[in-house]
């Protein structure tokens, strides 16, 4: 049985990937901050949970010292604080960071061992849709994003050798339990979705589905790539100004 770990996975979009994963035949270690959440989406999926803070490299390296070989890891392990540039601090930039940027890369590093056994393994990092088009007032979650993106397209050059593909997935608006709490307002949500070509907001599963893909053989041939799933909401700018334009 293939196995996976993925991080972030105790809740929103990464419980989405382990489900999705699970249900592709692989095992997944469900690793997260919160060893309740990590316990509660392992049973719900049959896998192993494991408490793991991306931002300590030990903490990595002990997922990565219980396994002997892994097909996949999914870096989704993520934070965003709302803030503006202005009140950035270094304390709230390093947090984001950390975990964003710098988790990442301790995971890939830490995993590349197990990963490159055998015919070679895939890492999916998750970006955002704000790596391309930042948000004001999300302080660095954008930039790290960024980050992410290019960290994707870098890797994917220094692992090829090792048989270890790396590709990214980008999500646009998905309503998870973090974004549910800043998207209360039905009325609002509806405004929203209608500025989105496919005229609704995603779900987790739609951007789980797209790290299935990356994860399979499928795939074998991508690499250093980053997969937009926004529901075409960055093609949409200008059918948005032409909206707006009509409404005047």
């Amino acid at each position: 049985m293939p196995n996976a770990v993925v991080t972030g996975a105790g809740q929103g979009i990464g419980r989405a990937i382990a489900h999705r994963l699970a249900a592709d035949g692989f095992s997944v270690v469900v690793a997260d901050l919160d060893e309740t959440s990590a316990k509660r989406v392992a049973a719900e999926v049959d896998g192993t949970a494991v408490r793991c803070d991306v931002t300590d490299a030990d903490s990595v390296r002990a997922v990565a010292d219980d396994l002997d070989d892994l097909d996949v890891l999914v870096n989704n392990a993520g934070i965003y604080l709302f803030e503006k540039l202005a009140d950035v601090t270094p304390e709230s930039f390093r947090k984001v960071m950390d975990v964003n940027v710098l988790g990442t890369l301790l995971c890939m590093q830490a995993l590349a061992k197990p990963l490159s056994h055998g015919a070679g393994g895939a890492v999916v990092n998750i970006a955002s849709l704000s790596a391309l088009m930042p948000v004001p007032g999300t302080g660095m979650y954008s930039p790290s994003k960024a980050a992410v993106r290019s960290l994707t397209a870098l890797a994917a050059l220094e692992y090829a050798p090792l048989g270890i593909r790396v590709n990214a997935v980008a999500p646009g608006r998905i309503t998870t339990e973090g974004s549910a709490v800043r998207q209360s307002d039905p009325e609002r949500e509806r405004r929203t979705a209608a500025l989105i070509p496919a005229g609704r907001v995603g779900d987790p599963s739609e951007v789980a589905d797209v790290v299935a893909f990356l994860a399979r053989a499928d795939s074998r041939y991508m690499t250093g790539q980053t997969l937009l799933v926004d529901g075409g909401l960055t093609s949409g700018t200008i059918p948005y100004f032409q909206r707006a334009q009509s409404a005047e």
